[in-house]
């Protein structure tokens, strides 16, 4: 269609989007989907989309009205959808991360022992802030995954310390969102500053929404592209497999799923499956693959540490 031109290209969400979850407004949507005669619902969104598929396949029993085909495309900066190793545009929001720390790096080329303080979003998700970090040669990353004490900033600011005696004097530190209730940026900073005066200035800088604009990069792109496809290829056969007696009637648990990338493959998982995998109080899957990442990111950093220390 002429209306969806150039989209592929453009960041944000041209259907726009809303967090209100279904079990508020459950009769409306009930009442929606008689009115309109809906066979299928296809979900595009984060964590939002996916407790809310959740919930209305939770509603088939009272309702049905809901035996219908679903299916989720993760899409958040956040990549903490359970079902898939990535969400679309979370390459997207890693690259505007890196090019930002980037950019900060470089302002302070010519001033020596400086440490910079850098927040990330991705709520207690703490991907984007361990990703990027290796991606700038960071020298820590504070994540809620990979909880820290006061003894591990003491450790962090002793090796920052060591390192403006070498000729690399300046340093990198990034935070994620919600990391920790108390160890807070500002927190960070006032630490940072008071331990390390003397030795080095330290500044902070909250990235924000910036890591939320720009162009999808061409990974987000075509794997946007590719999941749609699918995502639309097995709602058909879903549809052809649930039609039946002039109507479609769809109650089986692999009737709501979730598409994403699966270690090689795209797969279709069923939300229900997923409960029992997801941490719903912190938002986000209760293993996440990349968490073997963290070790490396210390190891790059030049802390005394080898990759078979732990089990990763």
């Amino acid at each position: 269609s002429s209306d969806l031109a150039g989209w592929i290209g453009r960041g944000g969400s041209m259907l726009g989007t809303k967090r209100t979850r279904p079990k508020t407004c459950m009769l409306k949507i009930v009442e929606n989907i008689r009115k309109f005669n809906i066979h299928a619902l296809l979900v595009i969104g984060g964590f939002e989309a996916y407790e809310g598929v959740l919930e209305l396949v939770e509603g088939r029993g009272q309702y049905e009205e809901l035996c219908i085909v679903m299916c989720v495309i993760p899409a958040t900066i956040s990549n903490n959808v359970p079902g898939t190793d990535f969400s679309i545009g979370s390459d997207t929001a890693v690259n505007a991360a890196m090019e930002s720390c980037d950019r900060i790096k470089q302002s302070a080329s010519g001033t020596k022992r400086r440490v910079f303080i850098v927040e990330t979003m991705g709520g207690y998700c703490g991907y984007l802030a361990t990703v990027t970090g290796i991606a700038v040669g960071a020298d820590a990353a504070y994540i809620f995954e990979d909880q820290f004490s006061i003894h591990d900033l003491k450790a962090n600011v002793e090796h920052l310390t060591d390192k403006m005696k070498t000729d690399i004097q300046r340093g990198l530190v990034l935070r994620n969102e919600k990391s920790h209730d108390h160890y807070t940026t500002e927190f960070l900073h006032n630490l940072y500053s008071a331990e390390g005066k003397g030795i080095f200035d330290c500044r902070t800088n909250v990235l924000g929404h910036l890591q939320q604009g720009g162009a999808p990069t061409p990974f987000d792109r075509n794997y946007g592209t590719k999941l749609g496809v699918k995502a639309v290829l097995w709602i058909s056969d879903q549809l052809r497999a649930s039609y039946r007696k002039g109507r479609v009637f769809a109650n089986s648990t692999d009737s709501a799923c979730m598409v994403g990338l699966r270690k090689k493959g795209v797969a279709f998982t069923p939300v229900t499956e997923l409960k029992e995998l997801t941490d719903f109080e912190h938002r986000m899957p209760k293993e996440q693959w990349w968490l073997k990442l963290c070790l490396l990111l210390k190891m790059l950093a030049n802390y005394q540490i080898s990759l078979r220390s732990e089990e990763h």
